[in-house]
Order: C-alpha cells, then structure tokens, then sequence
C-alpha cells in the first residue's frame, strides 16, 4: 500500500461518547458544569493560597502549582468535547490532534512528577520535622515544581515526535471524544506493534514508577510515625489521606490506558473521561471539604 505523508491529513473524524442525541444534551448540561466547578475550584485554590500568607508554606506551594496543573488539564480536551455534543459531525484538524496530545501528556506527566513531590513533602514533614525547613527550603520547592514541568515536557515531546511523522492513509476515525496516542497510532498505514508497545510503554511506565514511589513513600511515612507513637499511623494517615486519595483517583486510569489497556470501547472511554474531566476536579473537591487550613482560610477571606 502507498504511504500517504501525513501533511496531507486534515483533520480526523470524532464518534464522541454516544449517538443519541438526548444522551448528548444530557452529557453537555453536565460536563458543562463539571468544567466550571473544576476552572473555578483551581483557580480558587491558587489564588487563596496567594493571597494568605498563613499558607505560605512548601505544601501550598505544591497545592498551587497542581491546582494550575488540573486547570491547564482539564482545558486540553474537556471544552472541544463540550463543542462537539452541539455538533452532530465532529472533527478535528491534524494540528488540533497534535496539540491535544502534546498538551495533555505534558501536563498529565508534569502532574505525575509533582504528586511524588509532594509525597516527599509529607514525608520530610512527618519523619524528619527537625530538618523540614531546611530540606523543603525555597530553592528545594522551586526545583521540584520545575522538575515536574521539565519532565513533563520531555515525556510529551519525545512521543510526539515519533506520532507526528507517522504516514496515515485510509480511516482517519478515533472512536472516543479526543485525540490519544493509543487511538491515533492505529490509523497509521503500517505495522505499528514494536511502536505501539514502546509508546504505551513510555507513558505506562512513568505513570507505575511515579505510582509505585508514591506508595513507598506513604507506606514509610506510616510505618515510621508508628514505630514513635501508638497513635501515630491513625494521625499520619488523617494527614496524607487527601493526597493518598487523589493519587489513586489520578494513576489508576492512566495506568489502565497504558501499562495495561483493556481494548474494550466503553471501558476505554469511561477512563478517559475520569482522568480528563473528573481528576481535575477532585483537587478542589478533596483539599478544599478535607484541609482546615483551607477552611480556616477561607473564612479569614470572607470577613
């Protein structure tokens, strides 16, 4: 079959969550609002942990920066999927593709990285207090949020170099509701099995390495306070709970899609909605109803 350069590829047709027009009426009022919540809530978080000063501290500091994280997150594929249930053919450009891609795997690395920071925030904090002020120092917190950001941006870019040059022909169908990496190598007009298993592996393999640090670090952090007081495992986990939570929310799907995919449509499509419209709004939602400080904060910003 004659390779057709991929420069001639215009834009790739969308099947969306669903045909039926009631389900996307139904869809669109609610994921409609779900964004708003999400813009709102991260936006919320940032600006309040700017703005009191009793929050000025390494862990806001982390809060901020993931909070501006799922913003940017949730912007990449939930607003062109809220367009789309008006529409009843849905499309979108080569370059469109391309960005969706290049975005939501730069920040979604970015926010991988950064949730392990902020595991070893909790861990500095909990199991050496003595040395937290130095060790989560100003310089420490900054290289960390830049080192989310640099990682991120490799782990994109170096899958889209490889997407990007690919030669497509033939269906130019993604059967979901944005462009992905799993989804958009299946339309490429050749043998794409050594390529699909490097690509998935590249993501999945970043997603169970951050995931497994993640789990070391809490497994530590419980087991060293409990060794020092009988209560300690109950006070430690009361501490890391919201981010144990939003760490198993975050890596469960992306690990679902790419380490282990299960090639079953709905599956597939219901996973890719959790990590892209629902992850980003479980930050607000778990850090604003579960943290005093915040709390407290927010009624000092009220009066």
């Amino acid at each position: 079959m004659e390779k057709i350069n991929q420069s001639e590829v215009s834009e790739f047709i969308i099947l969306g969550l669903c045909d039926s027009w009631e389900l996307q009426a139904f869809f669109l009022v609610i994921f409609s609002s779900l964004y708003l919540i999400t813009i709102f809530g991260n936006i919320f978080i940032v600006v309040i942990i700017i703005t009191d000063l009793h929050l000025h501290t390494p862990m806001y500091f982390l809060l901020a920066n993931l909070s501006f994280i799922d913003f940017c997150l949730s912007s990449v594929t939930t607003p062109k999927m809220i367009i789309d249930f008006l529409k009843e053919k849905k499309t979108i450009s080569f370059g469109g593709c391309m960005c969706q891609i290049f975005f939501g795997h730069f920040f979604g690395g970015g926010e991988m990285v950064l949730l392990v920071s902020m595991a070893y925030d909790r861990y500095v904090a909990i199991c050496k207090p003595l040395h937290y002020s130095n060790i989560m120092s100003r310089h420490m917190c900054i290289g960390l949020v830049m080192a989310s950001w640099m990682i991120g941006f490799v782990h994109s870019i170096s899958q889209l170099v490889i997407i990007v040059n690919l030669p497509f022909c033939g269906s130019r169908v993604l059967d979901s509701f944005f462009c992905d990496i799993p989804l958009v190598i299946k339309l490429a007009c050749l043998d794409i099995y050594v390529l699909e298993i490097l690509i998935n592996a590249d993501s999945g393999v970043l997603a169970a390495i951050c995931f497994v640090l993640l789990l070391v670090s809490y497994f530590h952090i419980l087991t060293t306070v409990r060794l020092h007081s009988k209560d300690g495992a109950s006070k430690a986990l009361s501490t890391c709970t919201a981010h144990i939570t939003v760490v198993v929310l975050f890596f469960g799907p992306c690990i679902f899609i790419y380490l282990w995919p299960v090639s079953i449509t709905w599956v597939d499509k219901f996973l890719a909605v959790f990590y892209a419209v629902i992850t980003p709004l479980l930050n607000p939602a778990i850090y604003t109803l579960r943290n005093k400080e915040i709390k407290i904060a927010m009624k000092r910003l009220q009066c």
